[in-house]
């Protein structure tokens, strides 16, 4: 008779308070109602559906064909791919950065995240995150050791950072703080006065304050780097992505940009982690870094359409918002009815088969909040808005 393994290996202390990411477990929920037959519509998640850039897609196929490039590759990208970044930054961001020593191409700009944050922090430090915020820099913090503290963004100050309440508190422990402009989940846009105000307070307290701006040409007219600003290389660095941008978020490219010494203390970290991004990969990323306003202007459009039909489901559902915010989703207020914004996602998602975001997820500053990804096609975001008021009315 086989004897049964009870040996348990018991997890690291530094996972007892990571929860598992909300899409995670969520997304498990859902496949099993597709399993089921439900059919659920996904508005949840922002994972551009449109297809990549033509050219980057042609040059990774003919790279991948270069029997050379299989091999591993530098951890610093290819001086190539930091051109070609150095150039985007440049024409889009009236940013001058040094592709030698100034940009470090990354797997993905939420890789990114965890890199700047095991490079800086670790127990006894503070990190400032907006409420509400991606939780990935929360839980980015815990794992590190250093204890995160929340500050406000509220839709009386347009979702941006209160001074007030920043500069009363006590920074004498704070390493770091988070910003996101375009602002994920708000959709609010940052301005050159914030911006500054933000560069010096970081420079006053010596904080590193890091950029997450991935959603810059995302239904927004003016891109805008906080490396612009006059002062931000001495405190500031900045994370980008082609996820959105370029509709390539499975390929998994991102970068970093900043002072050469930070990039190099990030580096240190970064190199015992992987072994280089694929060659082809870089090669796609150049081509599509190359692509002129046209194809921006496209995806403008493509949104544009579909914010329209999203707003329809806001306006069925009761919730408020406002009609000028950027990025790839529509963030709402619900009714004072429901008890808090899990209620009603969940709510439409058992009644309607249509899986919307609670805002909860992003902290407490989200309790009153829905987010729609604009993320599936219009004919789609309307057959969801269909089964909401089918719903309704059989209620």
């Amino acid at each position: 008779m086989k004897k049964e393994n009870t040996m348990i290996v018991k997890q690291a202390s530094r996972l007892n308070h990571v929860k598992e990411y909300y899409f995670s477990h969520k997304l498990r929920e859902v496949g099993q109602m597709n399993a089921d037959g439900k059919d659920v519509i996904n508005l949840g998640i922002g994972k551009p559906d449109l297809a990549p850039p033509a050219e980057a897609v042609t040059a990774l196929k003919n790279a991948a064909e270069n029997d050379s490039y299989h091999g591993y590759q530098s951890y610093s990208g290819l001086p190539e791919l930091r051109k070609a970044f150095a150039d985007w930054y440049l024409k889009y961001f009236d940013t001058t950065l040094n592709p030698a020593s100034e940009i470090l191409p990354l797997i993905g700009s939420k890789e990114g995240i965890m890199h700047i944050t095991m490079s800086f922090l670790e127990k006894g430090d503070q990190v400032l995150i907006p409420n509400p915020g991606y939780p990935a820099y929360e839980s980015a913090a815990k794992l590190s050791g250093a204890e995160s503290v929340l500050y406000n963004l509220t839709a009386e100050n347009n979702w941006l950072p209160n001074f007030k309440e920043l500069e009363a508190m006590d920074l004498s422990k704070v390493k770091l703080m988070w910003i996101n402009y375009p602002n994920m989940p708000t959709g609010a846009r940052g301005n050159k006065e914030t911006f500054e105000k933000l560069v010096a307070l970081c420079k006053e307290n010596s904080i590193l304050l890091c950029h997450d701006n991935p959603y810059s040409f995302i239904l927004n007219k003016e891109q805008f780097s906080i490396l612009s600003i006059e002062g931000a290389m001495d405190c500031c660095l900045e994370l980008n992505s082609l996820s959105k941008s370029h509709n390539m978020s499975g390929w998994r490219v991102g970068m970093l940009g900043g002072r050469s010494d930070y990039i190099q203390t990030i580096l240190k970290f970064k190199s015992n982690m992987d072994s280089g991004m694929f060659r082809a990969l870089q090669e796609g990323a150049i081509a599509a870094l190359s692509m002129d306003q046209a194809w921006f202007d496209s995806l403008t459009e493509t949104y544009t359409e579909r914010k329209v039909e999203a707003e329809k489901i806001i306006d069925l559902l009761g919730c408020s918002y406002k009609g000028d915010q950027s990025g790839m989703f529509l963030w709402a207020k619900i009714q004072d009815h429901y008890k808090d914004a899990i209620e009603l996602a969940d709510e439409i998602l058992y009644g309607a088969n249509v899986f919307i975001t609670p805002g909860n997820i992003f902290g407490s500053n989200g309790n009153r909040y829905i987010r729609i990804s604009l993320c599936q096609p219009s004919s789609l975001l309307a057959q969801a808005r269909e089964r909401i008021e089918k719903f309704k009315l059989e209620r």
